[in-house]
């Protein structure tokens, strides 16, 4: 390996732990925000529980999206691609971030691997096929949340809160809590892949670790940089979608919690069984989309102006970022 290919892949790798960082950032609010927003938990105690199951699930399982980012979407990423990839992904994630807008980080990733094929291949350097799957569970995933939710909340949150009324419970709060865990699990093992999954065949390709190695090296990295995330910005964005949104109380949390986790599962497990990788799906799409079939099922208000914003945040995010690794691409190879 030249020096110059190390010096690119060194900086790829630093990169990968920026985004997995915007990653813990931007995301922590998915399966903490039920549980923060309903007076379960309180932010430090979520975002600890976040971290280490997060963690978890990314070195158990997360191997099963990291080959959909590096080879499904495109063929193969050279070096400086890995580079601009992260870079654009990282930037967009970043700026919303501070907005507080709880965007789709795997949309950010894919668009910019979607960019960079554009700018090597031109359209026949992106994969249609499995870019149309990935679009489909982004719209799929939110709608099943919503219906999930319904259904947890009639079958399990409300017998429960004809037992216990007005109050907590032990129970509730257990499964409150539960839901908070598996879902980050859940997080971990589908997002680990967005930040990490694109240095997969780059690794193998420079012989520097068996595939299963690099995985494993790859999944710990990522969990260290989303664990990091959740604790320094995590809160811009809970705030947003654990009080902005619509109000909760431990019963809609539970039900919009375990839907989230649930919806997030599936979609990791279900297709590797099927068809070989796991969907990227969107855990922000699955945790809104349980946030308002919480309110909906309650009668309560949902904030359309919250709703309105995010909504648009997510059309912009795959071109936004997108156009970003086109941009960057192609300027780093104009001055290489």
């Amino acid at each position: 390996m030249s020096g110059s290919s190390a010096l690119i892949l060194a900086a790829g790798l630093a990169l990968s732990l920026y985004v997995a960082w915007c990653l813990g950032a931007n995301d922590a609010a998915n399966p903490t925000n039920c549980a923060v927003g309903s007076g379960v938990l309180d932010l430090r105690k979520a975002l600890t529980l976040f971290a280490a199951f997060a963690s978890l699930g990314a070195l158990l399982q997360g191997y099963m999206v990291m080959k959909t980012i590096g080879r499904g979407v495109v063929p193969s990423i050279d070096l400086l691609g890995t580079f601009t990839v992260m870079l654009a992904a990282g930037l967009w994630i970043t700026l919303c971030t501070y907005k507080g807008l709880p965007i789709s980080t795997s949309q950010s990733i894919v668009g910019s691997v979607i960019g960079y094929g554009l700018a090597t291949r031109g359209l026949g350097g992106v994969n249609w096929g499995v870019m149309w799957k990935i679009v489909a569970s982004w719209v799929v995933s939110p709608l099943l949340a919503i219906a999930l939710t319904a259904l947890t909340y009639r079958w399990l949150a409300m017998p429960l809160y004809r037992r216990y009324g007005g109050g907590d419970g032990r129970l509730v709060t257990a499964l409150l809590v539960a839901s908070l865990c598996f879902s980050a699990y859940a997080f971990g093992a589908n997002d680990v892949g967005n930040a990490t999954g694109v240095f997969v065949t780059v690794m193998s390709a420079l012989g520097m670790a068996p595939e299963s190695a690099a995985m494993m090296a790859l999944a710990a990295l990522g969990s260290l940089g989303i664990a990091l995330g959740g604790f320094t910005w995590g809160y811009r964005v809970i705030r947003t979608v654990a009080y902005r949104v619509t109000r909760l109380d431990p019963y809609t949390g539970m039900a919009a919690g375990l839907s989230t986790a649930l919806t997030i599962y599936l979609f990791t497990t279900v297709p590797y069984a099927l068809i070989g990788y796991g969907m990227p799906i969107s855990t922000t799409h699955s945790s809104v989309g349980s946030v308002i079939g919480a309110g909906l099922v309650r009668g309560r208000r949902v904030n359309r102006l919250t709703v309105l914003l995010i909504t648009a945040s997510w059309l912009l995010t795959v071109p936004a970022s997108a156009s970003i690794s086109y941009a960057t691409y192609a300027l780093a190879r104009l001055l290489a």
